[in-house]
């Protein structure tokens, strides 16, 4: 499973020209929702440390529904609203979810599992109950590499049919993939395979290791850099739009490259659907996350609580609470990410920096920028 933040942790759309004009202070860019914590993977990387069972300690159909109308409450221009899991099909409920969303007004994606779930007639409900995207996973360009990631064989076959199926359907698609050192061997190979497939975006998930991650590698800060140049370069070329997920600094890299003249914004996709938000969004800085039992957090890769939506309001948690307010603050981060001149609009990954240091506000041990070089590749 994996979360898309800003674009992406994770999904984006195309809000219109950018950059999208929405003040992060009051109203998050993206709400997602794990609606269950129940899957029938068994992920190396999952963030949830997902179970085979759904929890008796879910929000309830009607506190689901309260929740959603919570997140209109945010205002205009709306949040994206995403609906997650485990994996979100597991809830028989899930096309009424949907339905609701979508008569408030909100814009809502869905991040299925890769597994037998979702069926070509359920993709149908959601899609005539109001689906706007579709968002699925594919770690590998075939189904050794994927399937071995996600520990069931048959997963990638399984990916492909929800992929012709929503393809079929007509429904928009982003395919979502994770970055480690055991994914990162197969970047090129996946960046053609993609190439190949149906969708509007790709969105790359850079590895924080929490959850059942905590027991794989990260790639390195000069891999890290390799890979947002990579897809720098990339995003000209294809027609669907890039983005990153807990790599911000992929921000960074489109800024260098446009102000050194090589990477003037194109109309459609590419480089303008990265920046749609004003700058990036990150954990609790246009981004806020609500766990299958009603947890409050910045994201779902920053696992601090901040209260519950059973008990708690989530626009007051969002706006007003200590811990969100000061990941808004990019002049309060420590390290090189305080003092960093792109720290506005990067910021860097408030989670991997509390996954390395055990402070949110750290430096993201990501990233090989140092403040104050030169504009231009590093």
């Amino acid at each position: 499973m994996n979360l898309v933040t800003s674009p992406p942790p994770g999904v984006s759309f195309d809000r219109g020209q950018p950059p999208f004009p929405v003040d992060f202070h009051r109203s998050p860019f993206i709400v997602i929702w794990e609606v269950t914590r129940a899957c029938a993977l068994a992920c190396v990387h999952c963030r949830a440390d997902a179970i085979p069972h759904r929890s008796p300690f879910e929000l309830t159909t009607a506190e689901g529904i309260q929740l959603i109308d919570t997140v209109r409450s945010f205002g205009t221009p709306a949040p994206l609203f995403v609906l997650t899991g485990g994996d979100p099909m597991r809830r028989p409920d899930l096309v009424q979810l949907v339905a609701h969303a979508r008569n408030t007004g909100l814009t809502v994606a869905l991040t299925p599992s890769g597994t037998a779930a979702p069926t070509r007639k359920r993709l149908a409900e959601l899609r005539d109950a109001g689906l706007n995207r579709l968002a699925v996973s594919l770690d590998g360009p075939d189904a050794q590499t994927h399937d071995a990631f996600r520990r069931v064989r048959g997963s990638y076959d399984w990916t492909m049919r929800i992929i012709g199926d929503a393809a079929d359907l007509g429904l928009p698609l982003q395919i979502n993939s994770t970055i480690g050192r055991l994914t990162y061997p197969s970047l090129q190979a996946m960046s053609d395979r993609v190439r190949e497939l149906p969708i509007v975006m790709w969105a790359v998930f850079f590895l924080v290791t929490m959850g059942r991650g905590a027991s794989l590698e990260e790639i390195s800060a000069g891999q890290c850099e390799e890979v947002l140049k990579f897809l720098s370069d990339l995003a000209p070329s294809v027609p669907f739009a890039i983005k990153t997920t807990e790599a911000p600094h992929y921000h960074r890299v489109l800024k260098q490259e446009i102000q050194k003249g090589q990477g003037a914004p194109l109309p459609g996709a590419g480089r303008p659907a990265a920046l749609r938000a004003p700058r990036s969004v990150t954990d609790g800085n246009g981004f806020v996350f609500i766990d299958h039992t009603g947890q409050v957090c910045p994201s779902g890769f920053l696992p601090l609580v901040c209260g519950n939506v059973r008990r708690d309001s989530l626009v007051e948690i969002y706006r007003n609470h200590d811990l969100f307010k000061r990941l808004r603050d990019a002049d309060s981060f420590e390290g090189k990410c305080g003092r960093c001149e792109f720290r506005h609009a990067c910021g860097g990954s408030r989670a991997r920096a509390y996954a390395a240091t055990g402070s949110a506000f750290g430096s993201d041990p990501l990233c090989v920028y140092i403040p104050g070089r030169t504009v231009g590749r590093v």
